[in-house]
């Protein structure tokens, strides 16, 4: 592995249990997402494509972010802990 493949965010993708979520994504993003999956295959020697890392990548997103961590430690979000756990992922909010 080269010391530029070494930088990758990303690291070797787990296996996780899922839900399907559909989103749109820009031309472009959707580019550099197909690169970092050649990118990312080169540096773990296992072929992935974009659509296998996107959940990795929000995860680590979302784990990184510390506002969110805060806010998730205050008060409020301590409140309304039982409501946001009772949030089924599994519904489709839009209908």
């Amino acid at each position: 592995m080269s010391k530029s493949a070494g930088r990758l965010s990303l690291g070797a993708l787990p296996r996780m249990e899922t839900v399907k979520v559909t989103v749109t994504l820009p031309v472009d993003l959707k580019s550099r997402l197909d690169r970092y999956a050649v990118l990312h295959s080169q540096a773990h020697g296992e072929t992935v494509d974009a659509v296998a890392m996107i959940p990795h990548m929000l995860a680590a997103f979302v784990e990184r972010d510390r506002a969110f961590k805060a806010l998730c430690r205050s008060p409020v979000a301590r409140t309304n802990a039982k409501a946001w756990m009772s949030v089924d992922p599994t519904s489709d909010a839009s209908a």
